[in-house]
């Protein structure tokens, strides 16, 4: 989630608008927010934007509110641009903009089984690709951009309330550590990739062929080479370096990718190591092995 980051007065409300593609997980974020107490109001009419702006500014029983306004607003959406540069002169606004690749965002409307909000006429892609097209202006004024695909509902419920939980202006980073294969294509939203086809090939040995990189056997024999050491030792040293940069610079989660051939040996046995490393260094780290069932 990369950021803009405006000070804040202490005695200031503070508000969050919540916008971005329809199937994209507004409404996990705005109950999200609302458990960690804002007041939280879904759907509101672009217009009624800045008096609900004016009744925030002049309450002493709400400090922090949240609210989502989006494309079901048809027509009315398109002056929030105009809207927004207003109240953000009126009180500390925050704007997150909040999407998805395609084939994520088709996948959630088959599995809800509801409509797109820009109606039934055109299949769900073409409405999915309408609507970000529409939402383009929008995005380009957003002090957080979060991708959701890789997130289940408990993890941008989680990253949600580690940026929203305090004041704090320096957020604790989420780091994924994914390994894949090269032949299945690279992973869309790595923010570092690595290549370890360098590495001997264990696929190649017909006692490991049908194992993966998680396997002890395999793992053995694939750090039994002084490359995979110096590697491992250097990434480590490289990345440790980095997260804390990221971190000032406001990112709140980053991908780092392995890739080898197939992504079953290699890739998962060194993505399974930094991911240990980086943890013991007191990092929140996820791990994840996208093609090791692949054939």
């Amino acid at each position: 989630m990369g950021s803009r980051q405006r000070a804040r007065p202490a005695s200031s409300p503070e508000l969050v608008i919540i916008t971005g593609l329809s199937g994209s997980g507004k409404g996990t974020v705005l109950k999200c927010l609302e458990d960690l107490g804002y007041y939280a109001v879904d759907n509101l009419p672009v217009e009624l934007i800045p008096k609900f702006t004016e009744l925030l500014h002049g309450s002493s029983d709400i400090q922090r509110a949240a609210l989502v306004v989006d494309i079901r607003e048809r027509e009315g959406f398109q002056r929030f641009p105009e809207i927004y540069s207003k109240i953000r002169e009126q009180l500390p606004t925050t704007l997150v903009f909040l999407e998805a690749d395609d084939e994520t965002l088709v996948r959630r409307f088959s599995e809800t089984r509801r409509p797109h909000p820009l109606g039934t006429s055109d299949s769900i892609l073409t409405s999915i690709r309408r609507e970000r097209r529409r939402l383009a202006r929008i995005r380009s004024l957003a002090d957080h951009i979060l991708n959701t695909s890789k997130f289940t509902v408990h993890e941008l419920r989680e990253l949600v309330a580690e940026r929203f939980r305090s004041e704090r202006e320096e957020s604790r980073i989420l780091i994924y550590v994914t390994s894949f294969g090269y032949r299945y294509g690279l992973p869309p939203d790595s923010d570092l990739v690595f290549d370890v086809r360098f590495l001997p090939n264990p696929n190649y040995i017909p006692r490991y062929k049908k194992l993966t990189g998680a396997h002890p056997s395999v793992a053995r024999y694939i750090r039994s080479f002084p490359q995979t050491k110096e590697f491992l030792d250097r990434i480590t040293q490289l990345l440790v370096y980095l997260l804390p940069h990221y971190i000032r610079e406001g990112k709140s989660y980053l991908t780092i990718a392995f890739g080898c051939t197939g992504g079953r040996h290699r890739s998962v046995m060194i993505a399974s190591e930094i991911h240990r490393r980086l943890e013991r260094a007191g990092y929140r780290v996820k791990v994840n092995h996208r093609d090791v069932a692949k054939a």
